[in-house]
């Protein structure tokens, strides 16, 4: 063998230990994951979509991991204190964020002290579902075209409970208004807890709430649910019409949740609680109580969620455009 060959062969010899040694690590980094407590942020108050959610999610990966998932509470400025918390975190993956619509809206009419697409990396797909427009019983009115009359007949005078500005109800409604030619006074509140009380109680009479977070008041006779607003009813509440058989064509809106950790994560990490959330949400019971809640659950992967928090932001920019949605 001549001096040429022995070199090429040495070099080739190095560079085939080096991989394998840095894919032997990676691979430990997420095997040996986590080392410690893992924060489960969530960024809205409790009783809401994401923290009926969340709190599932934790207590099931606390399970899988071997140690134990906090679900932490962290509300404020409609998820934005939250998210603010996680993308300052250590990337270690020992601080998670649950995401949803909101996290797609917030950039549309708010100056965030973080960037939605760059610092976070993306974990997984969790769910979808469908928002519910309810209203409080004392409210005389028994499907959306009597509410659309009424919100007519009283411009200004009806009051709808968002989950904050900014926020999926926000923009929901919003739609309605604009596609319905009605004037309903908004008032935000800090969660879908405290909108969902409130729009109970009679200090609003309306809301366009996430449907695994209104279901329960919905059953109890606490809201009466006028209207689902995917294009398909929903399983859960199949006498409920949509809002296009309701009477409003074209009108479909829907909420999502997803899973990121702080930017710079060891990918192994990121591949690990991936996997680790896809095999929660295949688990019969898990998906059970999802669906029973009025959530679907989306197995996908990381790149599937970037790509989708990517097309949503242009989606709710062009409807805020549209229905003049500004910040407040």
């Amino acid at each position: 063998m001549n001096k040429i060959n022995y070199l090429q062969n040495t070099l080739l010899a190095v560079a085939v230990c080096v991989g394998t040694l840095g894919h032997t690590g990676a691979n430990a980094q997420g095997q040996g994951y986590p080392t410690k407590t893992v924060r489960f942020v969530i960024p809205f108050p409790p009783g809401g979509s994401n923290d009926i959610l969340g709190r599932v999610l934790a207590a099931s990966l606390s399970e899988r991991l071997g140690r134990q998932v906090i679900p932490d509470n962290r509300a404020g400025g409609n998820s934005i204190i939250g998210s603010e918390l996680v993308a300052n975190a250590p990337p270690d993956g020992h601080t998670l964020l649950i995401i949803s619509t909101a996290y797609t809206t917030n950039p549309v009419i708010h100056k965030l002290p973080f960037d939605p697409l760059k610092s976070f990396d993306w974990v997984a797909m969790l769910g979808v579902g469908a928002n519910v427009l309810a209203v409080t019983q004392s409210l005389p009115v028994k499907n959306v075209k009597e509410l659309i009359a009424l919100a007519k007949a009283r411009p200004g005078q009806l009051v709808y409970a968002s989950t904050g500005v900014g926020s999926n109800a926000h923009f929901s409604t919003e739609l309605f208004k604009h596609m319905t030619g009605t004037n309903i006074i908004h008032v935000p509140y800090k969660g879908g807890g405290p909108a969902l009380i409130d729009t109970i109680s009679g200090q609003a009479q309306l809301c366009l709430a996430s449907l695994i977070q209104a279901v329960g008041h919905i059953r109890n006779n606490k809201l009466r649910a006028l209207v689902t607003s995917r294009a398909k009813r929903s399983d859960i509440l199949p006498d409920v019409p949509t809002m296009i058989e309701a009477g409003v064509p074209g009108y479909e809106t829907e909420n999502w949740w997803g899973l990121v950790v702080t930017r710079g994560t060891p990918p192994a990490i990121v591949q690990r609680l991936s996997q680790e959330i896809n095999a929660i949400l295949k688990t019969p019971d898990i998906e059970k109580r999802l669906r029973s809640e009025g959530a679907e659950p989306s197995i996908n992967t990381p790149e599937f969620l970037g790509k989708h928090v990517a097309n949503e932001m242009d989606k709710w920019r062009k409807l805020a455009k549209l229905a003049g949605i500004k910040g407040e």
